[in-house]
This record gives structure tokens, C-alpha cells and sequence, in this order.
């Protein structure tokens, strides 16, 4: 018999007992739907972690002030002034794999508005290298030069939020706004990066969401500081390629603690070793996920070994008929085969059906992102289909091995 006539018998069978085939079919659906729904949910957090990292530089090391209370504070600022431009040129000097560096310093924003709208953005003063070791891409204007921040020049560049928030409908470029009591020119908006999160492993990113950038030296001498505030907030600094950032990071530390009389009120994160423990911890997740997906279709595979055994039992004298009106043993076989297969495929398409939703729904009530694999997709399947087989063969060799006779007798 044609392998088509055996489908068509398959499909007819299967249907002829829909609530044990459905029943049968949930264990493939729930394995292939979570199998689906984790690799969407894996791939879409490893593409943010690529991301975020992407934003803070691979190759960056990045130094941040430490929050410490006003009391202890006080103390500490008769040993260390904090974080100045003076660490980051002490680094530049001493480190020689050091490429480059950049430098931040937050405001503190009671008033942001422009002649159109009211803004909540926060404020950063930034060296003009920031946008570069920030992976930042420009939607319209220019960047902060060099001469900006010699003059103390009042210009800022908008983040595509801050822009769309302080002036709607309308280009932000050449217009002006005030940020406490400076009034500043915009001279550029960023292209937004549109990551669902601003930290990544417990560290907070600056990654262009809703964020103004001035001049570093305009955001040092136009506005007003809190008391004992250090001259910078965080500063980056790239390493070249190919050294250790970890080692590279230990040598940092040990000169910012000389500089800063062995106070550690700073931290140095490093974008590569963060990037490592998320791949690890990503891994184990994966693997667990798989463990318990593994497990749906192998419960699948036994409901698909239980429904073929009792179909040949039911179907004991059909099948000595079809023996002795010249049907061979292979020819049995594959009915039953084809029979396994059909039953795992369905659950299969189903089973994709059922991953695309999970993830759905995982990514509106977690708020995590997802992204689709089709070749991840197609090998869940495949695997789908080759339980299906599997645990169908014993059927179909008991089914293929009836006597012809025996089989006819049978009540």
C-alpha cells in the first residue's frame, strides 16, 4: 500500500477515536510548547543581554561612585575627593592598554520643561568620547564636540524619548529648553535603542532611554552640586583588544585605592565578566528547561506507544484480513508507523501553536523579552516527530508479526 493511503488511513482512525487521540496528543503539545517557549524566551534574553552589554562596551572597564550616607561621607572625604577627571588621567598615564575613556556626572533636576511640554528626563553631563563607548547612533543633528565643552557650551543632545516628551510633533533640533535654570540649545537627538530594561545582573546602564546629555564641563560649572559630591559620577575607560578585562580591572582598582588614601568608595564593574555569568547562568536554564520539555515528550512518546497497542488490539482482526487478502508484513508495519508519525506531527504543529503562545504570554506578564528561532523551532519538531516514531515501532512490529489466522479467529 501507497504511504498516502496509509496517511489517509492514519487520519481516519485517529479521528474515528478523537478524545483518546486528543488525549494522547497533549503530551507532545505541552513537550513541543515549552520547548518553544523556552528557546523564545532564551533567545529574546540572550539578544537584550547582547544588548545592554553592547551599550556599556565589552571592552570597557567602568568606575562608579559608591552611594554612601551623608555620616560616614563626611568621614571619608578627609582621605578621598571621590571620582575626578585626575583618576581618569592617572589611568590614561599608567595603564598603556587603555584606548580611551569617557565621563558622566548626574544632575539633580527640579524643573525640565520647553515652550511645548513638561519632561521628566534625567540630566547627565558626558565627555565628548561618551556616545562612542556607548555604542550610540544618531537620529538628527550633531554630537557634543570638544569646543562644546571647552566653551561650556549650553547644548544638549536628546535621547529620542526626551526629545518626543519635551517636543511633540515637531523636530527637536535648534529648539530650547531649560533644565533647572540654564536654558540650553538642542543640537542632536540619538536613535533609541529600545531595550526593555536599563540594568543588566543588578548593575544600572545609562542606555539612551529617557536621557539628556550636556557638555561634561557645562553640567560642572552652570549647575549647582550637593554638598561633598564627587567631580564625576562613573567614568568608562576601553581597553585594547585582547587583554584580560578582569585582570585589567584588578590593576585599576589598586590605583584608585592609592589615589583615594585605600578608601573603597568607588566599584569597578567589568561589561565581559557580567556578560560570562549570564551566559552561565542562561545555560543552567536552559538545560533545566530542557530537562522538564524532555520529560512532557517522553510521557508523550509512552501516551503514543499506549494508544498504538491498544489500537492493535482493537483492530486484531482487520488486520488478518488485510494479511490474507495479500497485504505483507511491511506493508502492516508502515501503516502503524505512519500512524505514530501522524499522531506526533499533529502534536507537534500544535505543540508550536501552544510555544508561541506561552512565550506570548510570558513576555506581557514578565515584561521579559522574547525572539524566535526557526531552526530551533524545526529541530524541537523534528525531535517531536522522531518520539513519535520511536515509541511507535514496538506497536508496529506486534501489529506486523500477527498469524493471519490467529488474527481472523479473534473475537
Amino acid at each position: 500500500m501507497a504511504l498516502r493511503d496509509d496517511f489517509y488511513d492514519a487520519v481516519d482512525q485517529l479521528w474515528h477515536h478523537k478524545l483518546r487521540t486528543l488525549l494522547t496528543l497533549l503530551g507532545i503539545v505541552f513537550g513541543v510548547g515549552a520547548v518553544i517557549a523556552m528557546i523564545s524566551v532564551g533567545e529574546g534574553a540572550e539578544e537584550e543581554a547582547l544588548n545592554l552589554i553592547d551599550s556599556m562596551g565589552v571592552r570597557n572597564l567602568i568606575v562608579e561612585e559608591r552611594d554612601i550616607d551623608k555620616e560616614r561621607l563626611k568621614e571619608l572625604r578627609k582621605h578621598s575627593i571621590g571620582l575626578t577627571l585626575s583618576d581618569v588621567e592617572s589611568a590614561l598615564d599608567t595603564m598603556p592598554f587603555v584606548l580611551n575613556y569617557s565621563a558622566e556626572k548626574d544632575l539633580d533636576v527640579h524643573t525640565l520643561f520647553s515652550a511645548y511640554a513638561q519632561g521628566d528626563s534625567s540630566v547627565q553631563g558626558v565627555s565628548e568620547s561618551h556616545f562612542e563607548l556607548s555604542r550610540s547612533a544618531m537620529y538628527e543633528g550633531r554630537w557634543i564636540s570638544e569646543r562644546d565643552d571647552r566653551l561650556f557650551a549650553q547644548v544638549a543632545v536628546l535621547s529620542e524619548e526626551a526629545a518626543a516628551q519635551l517636543f511633540p510633533q515637531r523636530s527637536a533640533v535648534g529648539e530650547i529648553f531649560k533644565v533647572n535654570h540654564v536654558w540650553l540649545e538642542v543640537i542632536g537627538v540619538l536613535k533609541n535603542k529600545h531595550l526593555s530594561k536599563d540594568s543588566f545582573q543588578g548593575v544600572e546602564l545609562s542606555v539612551n532611554g529617557n536621557t539628556i546629555y550636556l557638555p561634561l564641563s557645562t553640567a560642572q560649572k552652570r549647575f549647582k552640586h550637593a554638598e561633598l559630591s564627587s567631580e564625576l559620577d562613573r567614568f568608562k575607560l576601553e581597553l585594547k583588544e585582547g587583554i584580560p578585562a578582569v585582570a585589567a580591572a584588578k590593576s585599576l582598582e589598586h590605583l584608585l585605592l592609592k589615589r583615594h588614601g585605600q578608601e573603597k568608595d568607588f566599584d569597578v564593574l567589568v561589561p565581559a565578566a557580567l556578560l560570562q555569568q549570564h551566559k552561565a547562568t542562561q545555560r543552567i536554564f536552559n538545560i533545566i528547561m530542557s530537562c522538564v520539555a524532555g520529560i512532557s515528550l517522553l510521557v508523550g512518546g509512552i501516551g503514543i506507544m499506549n494508544i498504538m497497542l491498544a489500537s492493535v488490539l482493537e483492530r486484531t482482526k482487520e488486520i488478518g484480513l488485510l494479511r490474507a487478502v495479500g497485504a505483507t508484513q511491511e506493508d502492516i508495519r508502515n501503516q502503524f508507523m505512519v500512524e505514530s508519525f501522524t499522531i506526533s506531527a499533529i502534536g507537534g504543529l500544535l505543540g508550536i501553536a501552544l510555544g508561541f503562545a506561552l512565550a506570548a504570554v510570558i513576555s506581557l506578564f514578565s515584561g521579559w523579552p522574547v525572539a524566535w528561532s526557526p531552526v530551533a523551532i524545526l529541530i524541537s519538531v523534528v525531535f517531536c516527530c522522531g518520539v513519535g516514531l520511536l515509541f511507535g515501532i514496538y506497536p508496529a512490529i506486534k501489529a506486523s508479526k500477527l498469524d493471519p489466522i490467529t488474527a481472523l479467529q479473534r473475537e
